[in-house]
């Protein structure tokens, strides 16, 4: 070994332990912080996008942000979990996008509790066997889910926080050959999303092989124990179940992204840069959609989405999802749902939170 290499390596191990000690600091702090709350209360998203947004600021390089991002979500995940252990409930099971969501916002010191469904995942947290729950909301190429929509629409919980997951899609199977794969498992959404490339490299393929399922894991590990079937699935759900990667990235479009809520039942406080989710309703006459909108331009509220969903109460009656820059609590902000509430015959805020 050269002498130039020992000297940098001793200078990263003294690095090293450096870095061990002011985590173990910061750890030490966290578990003080916890005896002086009396609320119970251990995430404050807030906080934590404040943090992160400080972080990657100040990053001189040559760490990526993003990458500083994951790193300091861990830490506080661990400093997190030695104030109170928290479970977060996702649509299992092991292996789906909605388990990598859960991660991402909240790092590996939480114990996940997998669902069967999205309905599964609302009730996990309205019992409190969970404290919070990770739903998916819609994605860049399909749109809403509508399954979430509706019960957003029914439920007493409250949005706390928003996760922009970037969705890549592998197929997989016991082997690699695409001629001998005779059916593929997959959640319609994911099989949706990839239908251009599995129509023009598995064209002997049938529409009635293309086979929906419960969640991308469970079509993983229903190919596990088919030698003729593959899925569409995370590589996260390929290594799970022992899977060879046939293909890579075979969504259509290369910037897909599923947007994921976080749900709970604590309101969040202001971060600096947040969003508002509300639901509204009125009367179906002539400009009500423009007079109901109409106090977001008075105030100067910039509006990011608006999506109508079936009311389910009536014929031909329908909600309106929207999402707004700013939290409830900035003056503007505000000032405009005053007037909203007055213009609708329906209202319903469901939460202001980071923006991610």
């Amino acid at each position: 070994m050269s002498e130039e290499l020992k000297q940098l390596r001793d200078q990263i191990d003294a690095i090293d332990d450096e870095l061990l000690q002011l985590v173990s600091k910061r750890a030490g702090l966290a578990q003080q912080i916890g005896k002086i709350k009396k609320s119970g209360i251990v995430y404050r998203p807030e906080r934590e996008a404040q943090i992160l947004m400080r972080m990657q600021e100040h990053n001189p390089g040559p760490i990526s942000s993003a990458h500083i991002g994951q790193l300091f979500t861990e830490i506080m995940s661990l400093c997190r979990a030695l104030e109170k252990p928290m479970r977060v409930a996702y649509l299992g099971p092991s292996g789906t996008f909605s388990e990598e969501a859960a991660l991402k916002r909240f790092g590996s010191a939480i114990t996940s509790v997998a669902c069967n469904s999205i309905d599964d995942v609302f009730h996990a947290v309205e019992a409190e066997t969970a404290n919070y729950g990770v739903v998916p909301v819609e994605n860049s190429t399909e749109g809403a889910v509508g399954r979430t929509m509706d019960l957003l629409l029914q439920t007493p919980l409250i949005i706390c926080g928003e996760i922009q997951l970037p969705v890549h899609q592998f197929l997989m199977a016991q082997q690699s050959e695409l001629a001998h794969i005779n059916k593929i498992y997959s959640h319609p959404q994911s099989l949706a999303q990839c239908q251009h490339w599995l129509k023009t490299n598995l064209p002997h393929l049938p529409s009635a092989a293309l086979i929906n399922t419960a969640s991308n894991a469970d079509a993983a590990r229903q190919a596990a124990v088919d030698k003729h079937a593959a899925a569409v699935a995370g590589k996260r759900a390929a290594e799970l179940f022992g899977l060879s990667i046939c293909a890579e990235n075979i969504e259509d479009d290369p910037k897909n992204t599923t947007r994921f809520l976080v749900i709970g039942k604590q309101v969040v406080s202001v971060s600096g840069k947040d969003k508002t989710s509300l639901i509204l309703s009125t009367n179906n006459r002539s400009g009500a959609i423009y007079k109901l909108l109409e106090p977001l331009a008075h105030h100067g509220v910039s509006m990011s989405r608006l999506e109508s969903r079936p009311s389910r109460t009536g014929l031909w009656q329908y909600v309106f999802f929207v999402d707004i820059e700013g939290h409830q609590e900035d003056a503007n902000v505000a000032a405009a749902l005053t007037e909203l509430r007055e213009k609708a015959s329906f209202s319903k805020i469901l939460g202001s939170y980071p923006a991610t």
